[in-house]
């Protein structure tokens, strides 16, 4: 569409868009209680990547880089697939993030296989700690996708390895090392790249000019693959018969309607979703969580809930509403429910 340049019709399928958006949010909200409780009657979520599409390989013998690029959206992806066809045959899968569709939920959800409420009844001491920083939350990846592939009686020997690529200069160092990684049956990587994009997107003026659409974002993310280390480091895999599986554990939402939301100081801080006492907002923008349990989600006690935007809404305060509403308009944000931010690929890459 995007190479069509034709307004008009880009018109017509953006209202297409918006209304398979709003369908959609109503059809997870209608199932998505029923997914939490019967796994078995659901799509594939972040809670069965690990165990539908990296367990069998290890299971067969195979060596397998398990790559989660956060934030990365299907349309990004698309235009990244054709740029590995050369060296991989390259087949797409797909899975829903859970809700809410950020980081500190979705990618222990894919790394543990459990929903949030499980993991802290799980592991009880490690997630009341890091209640006080929600980004901490992610820190014992590594311990648990061992768990999980050991509960599933998969012995990994001598282990397994886990790298958080945070840097260009950690990057390169992984391109490097790609050739002596062969003694681990399982090498997990996690890139922050592009949710560092897009969190940046939201605050510069600049990037805001760079990307100020899908289309202009999505170029943006061609340009940066084909420069990046990422690439690099997916030719080197190329050259090993190990197999890749890559995905992501969220998307993200380019805001254009904001929405008043009302909390208190201790409320999170995020613009698609917030969780913490109290919380109020506009029914017909987003969908207020009062059980949380409900949706797999942990309650820390009488009064929490969550709200989670709908379709392309993001949270402002009733403090200073319209200059916050200008500053995130546009801006690309995640946490909510939208096809951009549950719908993700998993790719499956194996050596030509």
């Amino acid at each position: 569409m995007a190479r069509l340049g034709d307004a008009g019709l880009g018109q017509m399928i953006g209202d297409q868009r918006r209304e398979c958006n709003r369908e959609f949010g109503r059809f997870v909200e209608q199932h998505y209680t029923r997914w939490v409780a019967d796994e078995e009657d659901s799509p594939p979520l972040s809670v069965d990547v690990v165990p539908e599409f990296v367990v069998p390989y290890l299971e067969q013998g195979r060596q397998v880089f398990f790559i989660v690029v956060d934030c990365l959206r299907l349309d990004h992806w698309m235009v990244m697939e054709p740029q590995l066809a050369e060296y991989f045959n390259v087949k797409r899968s797909y899975h829903y993030s859970i809700l809410p569709t950020a980081t500190p939920f979705a990618r222990n959800a894919i790394f543990s296989g459990l929903f949030p409420k499980e993991i802290a009844d799980k592991y009880r001491t490690l997630w009341h700690e890091a209640q006080d920083n929600e980004y901490s939350l992610n820190r014992h990846e590594h311990q648990f996708i061992d768990d999980l592939v050991r509960d599933m009686g998969v012995a990994l020997k001598p282990g397994s390895h886990y790298v958080k690529v945070l840097d260009t200069s950690e990057a390169r160092k992984l391109t490097r090392r790609v050739p002596s990684l062969g003694k681990w049956p399982l090498v997990s990587v996690v890139y922050n790249f592009l949710d560092m994009l897009v969190h940046s997107q939201a605050q510069s003026d600049l990037l805001k000019e760079m990307a100020p659409n899908e289309a202009a974002f999505r170029a943006l993310v061609q340009t940066w693959f084909g420069n990046a280390s990422l690439f690099e480091t997916l030719k080197g895999i190329a050259r090993t018969d190990a197999v890749v599986v890559l995905t992501t554990d969220h998307g993200s939402m380019r805001g254009t309607r904001a929405s008043v939301v009302y909390g208190d100081r201790s409320t999170s801080s995020s613009l698609r979703y917030k969780y913490g006492q109290n919380l109020r907002c506009e029914e017909k923008d987003a969908l207020l969580i009062a059980d949380p349990q409900a949706y797999g989600l942990p309650s820390t006690g009488l009064g929490h809930s969550f709200v989670i935007a709908r379709e392309d809404f993001y949270f402002v305060y009733p403090t200073q509403f319209n200059k916050y509403q200008r500053r995130y308009k546009g801006s690309f944000q995640h946490g909510g429910i939208s096809l951009e931010e549950m719908i993700l690929p998993v790719a499956i890459m194996e050596p030509k």
